[in-house]
């Protein structure tokens, strides 16, 4: 009798603890910082990193441009880093097939540039058949066997086969001196690779769910942070090669400018969507001033050799960092700290004018390799501020029922599984300390 009044309490103590273990997950509140929403944003932050590549690539190699070689360097290691993402997941055997498969695109990326600048027909086509037709088909193939089919095969070379359509569109309209159509071009090809990225995270997540704690990729939270992460690395990206055009004095200057205004729209209306008309107002007020302004004033200074006005450009941009962190700070209510953005947003514009520094003095890798380090660091900017935004704002983050971590412990068929496991567990234990004291005897 002493025994199953044991059992019975001890029962009662475990079905009580029972649902504090599902509601770990969602105690603390929604979150943009989960396993999937990590992979997602790791595979946009390559995948996006390699579409610039593709471009520059293309288009320096086309002008001849002294810096080509240490860009095509770049997008080799893009495709190494791509590689040990997929060998993290689907070990060496997988890394290996895939990077036979795209050693192939990045070689016949400048490849192709080159035939063109040459006027070899047949090269070009030879080329493009790779690219547009065998590469998407192999990897295509590759991601939908790789994923168990999560990401079929078709709808997999349907993407690839537009993200070289979109490469090789700003490469055609460049060459053309249709620089309007390049750069508008380039947003909607660098915007597909966040689609894309989102696709295959969410194939990977459904296959492992285990290995991702059962969360997904596409929840508001995960949401956000992938909008964000797309307009702070899109900014950096533009701003280093706006500043480069400006430096070359390049005929397509002042596309590139044209650009970050419609990337500074965008980013407008996202800070419109969060929290209203009157802070986007006064985002792109601060926004233009003593940050876009300011950085076209560095590469003034430098043409000029004009120390002065360089320091000058220099203080507007610390100013910049001050009044961003400021107004980030103040918007989310201090889920932000000031002092922590005030930091964040002096390190990107360091990032900026060390990468265009190395471009002045002909130190092309320390370039690219700035390049990636600004461009990575975008993606930090973007988890931290989506983090804080979602802090601030937990019910409009609030997970919906389909997005909750699957633990396995709610539905009613499962209910007496679970009565059953937990008296188990509760003899299970009763036995044990039964032969513990018998063991102490």
């Amino acid at each position: 009798m002493k025994l199953l009044k044991k059992v019975f309490a001890l029962t009662m103590t475990l079905l009580l603890l029972v649902p504090s273990v599902s509601m770990a997950q969602t105690n603390s509140g929604p979150t943009a910082k989960t396993p999937a929403a990590d992979l997602r944003a790791t595979l946009s932050q390559l995948l996006s990193n390699h579409f610039v590549y593709q471009t520059i690539s293309m288009t320096k190699t086309y002008d001849g441009a002294e810096d080509v070689e240490a860009v095509n360097e770049a997008l080799e290691r893009n495709a190494n880093d791509l590689t040990k993402a997929i060998e993290s997941i689907y070990g060496k055997e997988g890394a290996q097939q895939f990077e036979e498969i795209f050693d192939s695109q990045y070689e016949n990326t400048p490849g192709l540039a080159e035939a063109v600048k040459n006027g070899d027909k047949e090269a070009a086509e030879q080329a493009k058949q790779q690219l547009n037709q065998e590469f998407p088909k192999e990897l295509g193939n590759f991601l939908s066997e790789a994923t168990g089919g999560n990401l079929p095969a078709d709808t997999a070379e349907k993407v690839l086969r537009a993200h070289e359509q979109d490469v090789q569109d700003v490469f055609n309209a460049y060459v053309e001196g249709d620089y309007k159509k390049a750069y508008q071009t380039f947003r909607t090809g660098f915007d597909r690779m966040f689609d894309i990225s989102k696709a295959l995270s969410g194939a990977i997540v459904t296959q492992n769910k285990e290995q991702f704690n059962h969360t997904m990729v596409d929840t508001k939270a995960a949401d956000l942070r992938s909008t964000l992460n797309q307009l702070a690395s899109e900014h950096f990206a533009l701003a280093t090669l706006e500043m480069q055009k400006g430096y070359d004095q390049a005929e397509d200057y002042d596309f590139v400018t044209w650009a970050e205004d419609q990337q500074t729209a965008d980013f407008k209306a996202a800070i419109e969507s969060i929290y209203g008309a009157e802070a986007a107002d006064q985002f792109e007020k601060v926004w233009q001033k003593d940050h876009i302004a300011a950085q076209s004033q560095v590469v003034a200074a430098t043409l000029q050799d004009n120390g002065d006005e360089r320091k000058q450009a220099e203080e507007r941009l610390k100013a910049f960092s001050q009044e961003f962190g400021m107004f980030l700070s103040q918007a989310t209510e201090g889920k932000l700290p000031e002092d922590r953005a005030k930091e964040t947003v002096w390190m990107h514009e360091e990032d900026v004018l060390m990468t265009f520094d190395h471009y002045v003095n002909g130190d092309y890798t320390s370039t690219y390799e700035s390049f990636d380090k600004g461009f990575a660091f975008m993606y930090n900017v973007g988890e931290t501020l989506s983090e804080a935004i979602v802090k601030q704002m937990p019910d409009t983050y609030k997970m919906m029922p389909s997005e909750m971590p699957d633990t396995g412990l709610g539905t009613s068929e499962q209910t007496g599984s679970t009565w059953i496991w937990v008296t188990f567990l509760s003899l299970a234990l009763l036995s044990g300390g039964v032969l513990a004291t018998r063991k102490r005897a």
